[in-house]
Parts: C-alpha cells; structure tokens; sequence
C-alpha cells in the first residue's frame, strides 16, 4: 500500500505546520480536513504541468533519468516502520477479512470490504493467468492476503511470499498453520541485496501489489525478476498511480508529514512509467482501473477504523504510549487522504494500473540456444 504526501508526493491536509498540528489534535473537522487535501492536489496538479504536456513530458524526462541512476529502492527500513512493522493486530482491527492492505475492486460499486478484496484476487487469477500446479512468487507479500488465498485456492500450487518484514513473516506462518497449507514458503530479504539461488528460481508467475511505488530503479528490478522466471513465465504488477504524471515521494520542508510519516522513499508513477524500463521483460498487456475503487476501499478502511477506535486506541498504548491517539488521528488522516486523491475528478486522474509482463523473445531464443 502506498500513501499521500504534498512534495513530489500527493497532498498533505493544509498548507501551514500550525494547521497541520491542528488536524492532528483533532481540532479541525473531516469536511474542511478534506477540502484542504483537495485544494492541494489541484496546486499538484499545476507544479507538474498537467495542463502543459511540453513542460510534463520534461519533468518526466528528467525522473526517468533519476531512477535509472539509483539503486533498487531507498529507505526500505523507513517503509517497514511506517507500514510494516506495524503489528498485525493494528491491520487486523479494521482491514478486510482477508487483510488486504491495497485496492479493492467494486465492479457494482456497493460491495462490502469483504466482497470487493475477494474480487480483486479473482481479477488477479484472471489477469496472471493463475493456475493450480504453478510454483507463484508473491513478490512484497503484505501481510499474506495474497500468498494465503492462492496457497488455498489452488492447493497443488507452491507459493512463496517475499517480504521486508519479520513480523509479516511470523504472521503469515502463524495463519499458515492454523490453516493447515502446507504449500507455502515465507522468505525474508530487502529487494536490493536479495536474491535466490539458482536453484530455486524458475517460477511460473510472480505477482506483486502495490510494492512497485517503493521502488526507484525499475530497470534494475525488473531485470533481476527476469532472472527468476522460468522461459514462460510472467510477472504480474499492480500499482497505484497518476494517468500521466510520475514524481518522486520526498519532504521539501518540515510541514511534509505525510510523506515523513508514512511513504518516505516512495515514488508515483504514472500509467506509462513502466513502459520506459522493458529491456528484459516486455508489456504483453496493460489494464487501467478508475480511482474511484481505491477511493472507496478507503472510506471502508477508515469506517473500519472508527469502528474499532477503542481496540485500535489499545493496540496504539502499549506502541505509542502517550501519543496513542495522535497517531490514530495521523491514520485517520492518511486514509481520508488516500480516499481524496484517487476519488479525485470523479477517480479519473489517479487510480490502478495492472500489467503483465513476459520475457522478450530474444532472451528466450539465447537460452534456448544455450
């Protein structure tokens, strides 16, 4: 799950640190909260050029020149803090049943949290071509939504989750147990420095959610995907992003803490970024899914949360002591930001972009050859 922020990031809630603390007291109500994020993407919107395409396409230039001059991924030990190491019992309190921390699919448009992360799976299978029997990678497992229903849903398949996180590891076996699904494997590495051995690579289909946007150099990435797959194999990416604008997620002044707090090191992508980054694995299909289904995934999160504020306000004591229920604001913050920005123009500048990807021809011919 990626997030907000006002620098080359999203919006924070008003322009101003003393009105920012505010907000975090509690002491400004949701509507005008909201009305100040809103106001802050259209100003986004202006600083990237979105009404000029000379002035964008240059802006986008130049980050594409950034990321290929970059490792793999930044602060990785910044996102496990604001996301992932969170503990499970937080996430547990208020996302859906499977403990899907990214967009739901809304295909009526009044699902239950429930109904729509089932429908997103589902799309998953459809969309990566799933199948029992493969061996899949969950590649930045979350918290195992994916690697558990796919372990369960297709019981001869070998699933192995990838993540940056102990505690996700230590969760995901735990439920893995108490499920009885012997065909799952949790491995845990930082995307930089990892790799598997040659022995274990060859997998039919890698899946990742939503782990792209922490990402930098995607050449490098995907290049190092690449070698996991076996000649046939596909890799399958789901990312938020903007339909034409990309831009690094990163603090300008004090008053960015939203990208200080939860997406330190992130980037957005647009739409086409990774259509820039194919020199060892090619698009064979690309998909586009409205905003307006992130932004009701997260008005569901957020319902959630206020329904379990004492739960959750219990979780947060024995996390934050006294600032218990200033990061419960800070939460309820983000997830009305997240809402704002993608139901943003009727969902029609940000949103959810799926791709999947296949080994080009030419290093298939070559290993064949071999």
């Amino acid at each position: 799950m990626g997030t907000i922020s006002n620098d080359p990031g999203i919006v924070r809630p008003i322009n101003d640190h003393w009105a920012i603390r505010c907000c975090e007291r509690g002491l400004v109500p949701d509507v005008l909260v909201r009305a100040g994020m809103r106001r802050l993407m259209r100003a986004r919107l202006r600083d990237e050029g979105a009404d000029d395409p000379e002035r964008g396409a240059e802006s986008f230039h130049r980050l594409l020149n950034d990321l290929r001059t970059m490792p793999i991924a930044v602060e990785t030990r910044a996102a496990n803090a604001q996301h992932y190491e969170v503990p499970a019992a937080f996430f547990e309190a208020h996302l859906g049943p499977n403990m899907k921390y990214s967009c739901g699919y809304y295909a009526r448009g009044d699902e239950s949290l429930s109904e729509a992360e089932e429908a997103m799976l589902e799309c998953y299978v459809k969309r990566a071509g799933l199948a029992d029997g493969q061996r899949i990678l969950d590649l930045g497992c979350g918290w195992g939504s994916l690697t558990l229903w796919l372990a369960q849903r297709f019981p001869s398949a070998q699933v192995v989750a990838l993540s940056n996180s102990q505690g996700q590891r230590s969760f995901i076996e735990r439920l893995a147990k108490h499920r009885k699904l012997d065909n799952i494997r949790v491995l845990t590495g930082d995307i930089v420095s990892f790799d598997f051995p040659e022995r274990d690579r060859d997998f039919d289909r890698i899946l990742s959610i939503e782990m792209f946007e922490h990402m930098k150099n995607y050449g490098l990435l995907l290049a190092k995907i690449a070698r996991w797959l076996n000649d046939d194999g596909q890799l399958f990416v789901h990312i938020f992003a903007h339909r034409t604008l990309a831009y690094h997620f990163a603090p300008r002044d004090e008053t960015d803490w939203m990208t200080r707090h939860f997406f330190t090191g992130g980037t957005m992508p647009s739409a086409a970024l990774l259509l820039n980054f194919q020199d060892d694995l090619r698009v064979a299909r690309q998909w586009w899914i409205s905003g307006n289904h992130y932004a009701r995934t997260a008005h569901q999160w957020l319902e959630s949360l206020d329904a379990g504020r004492e739960r959750i306000l219990a979780i947060f004591t024995e996390i934050y002591g006294r600032d218990a229920a200033l990061w419960f604001r800070r939460w309820r913050m983000f997830y009305m930001g997240v809402a704002e920005l993608f139901g943003y123009a009727h969902g029609n500048e940000w949103g959810v972009a799926h791709y999947l990807f296949e080994k080009r021809k030419k290093e298939r011919l070559d290993r064949t050859e071999a």
